[in-house]
């Protein structure tokens, strides 16, 4: 889109440090200078100098990202010219609350950009636990040339498998495109609130949580973090997947009961974990111990350069925003209930 006819918007980037300087390189900075206004200083990581309550008292459009500060009540009085926050990176969560919306700001959201990475990550643990690709592997340095060991996973095959995606969301929806073009898996998407047209439209079945995990070879989590989703996969959840099953989390260690998932990975229940309930776990943890268990720091979403498709993703709404163009992923008081 180009920028310029319009006007430029005072603009403030108000996140870390480290996210400013991975996420905003030459290109990025060069296309932000192009659409908007930029005084002194141009970015800043927390609201506690006189030299930045001043610059937040011109700011039109706040560009957020991680390590950015709560626009409280105090922060928001501070801005009395700004009109919209637009978000480099996925939830807005942690740093907008419900007085942004009862303000009427604008606020929108990087997450789709952050869910390609997340959904690439998901497909790869998927495609990896068919086979148990990574088990096998752990396995490999306590055999070594005994290769019996092969035959203690269960059936190593990518046909006629069920994949069951909890959480029909930006990822979810993803992933289970991706593992309906691939035609390597029947996939089952357990979502109350998710149209059950738009999930036979990508090519998946609607399920009941309760009777779609008997039939998981590998269950997915997708759903956000709520107060509802707070320990949705328990003991008895956990129980009810067969044997050989695999548990893929890339959403929220909350959706699972972790004492319940410890007792299950002790009794065999093969898990990858990008997330964890807390991050990190305890160093006492059995799951650091178990060959049947992969775990991950955390590095399934966006991270080093794949950020900056998250920071075009800003800048056109940026753009869009000077232009007088609707946002292309708004964020309201009530989507955000819903969503992670």
């Amino acid at each position: 889109m180009t920028t310029s006819s319009a006007r430029r918007p005072e603009t403030l980037l108000l996140m870390s440090r480290r996210s400013r300087e991975t996420q905003f390189g030459p290109a990025e900075m060069a296309r932000l200078h192009a659409a908007a206004g930029l005084g002194e200083p141009l970015a800043a990581e927390d609201l506690g100098s006189d030299r930045v309550l001043a610059r937040l008292a011109e700011t039109e459009v706040l560009i957020t990202s991680w390590g950015c500060p709560v626009l409280d009540g105090p922060v928001l009085r501070a801005a009395p010219r700004l009109r919209a926050v637009l978000h480099a990176a996925g939830s807005v969560r942690g740093h907008v609350p419900a007085a942004a919306f009862d303000r009427g700001l604008l606020v929108t959201t990087a997450a789709d950009a952050n869910a390609e990475p997340v959904a690439q990550y998901t497909l790869a643990a998927v495609l990896w636990a068919f086979k148990k690709v990574p088990f096998l592997a752990a396995d490999a340095r306590r055999f070594r040339e005994d290769w019996t060991y092969r035959d203690g996973r269960g059936e190593l095959s990518g046909r006629d498998r069920t994949v069951v995606v909890v959480g029909f969301s930006r990822i979810g929806r993803r992933v289970t495109r991706l593992l309906h073009t691939l035609g390597l898996a029947r996939v089952l998407v357990v979502d109350p609130v998710a149209d059950p047209a738009e999930i036979a439209a990508a090519g998946a079945e609607p399920a009941l949580l309760e009777e779609a995990l008997p039939r998981a070879d590998v269950l997915s989590l997708h759903a956000p973090e709520l107060p509802a989703t707070r320990h949705m996969i328990g003991a008895a959840e956990l129980a009810a997947l067969p044997p050989g099953a695999v548990l893929v989390n890339t959403a929220r260690g909350s959706l699972i009961d972790h004492t319940a998932l410890e007792a299950a990975c002790v009794e065999g229940l093969h898990a990858v974990l990008d997330v964890t309930d807390p991050e990190p776990l305890p160093a006492t943890s059995p799951l650091y111990d178990l060959p049947n268990v992969v775990l991950t720091p955390h590095i399934a979403g966006s991270l080093g350069s794949e950020t900056r498709t998250m920071t075009a993703a800003v800048l056109a709404e940026l753009e869009r925003y000077a232009a007088g163009l609707p946002p292309l992923s708004p964020v309201t008081a009530q989507s955000l209930a819903t969503q992670a």
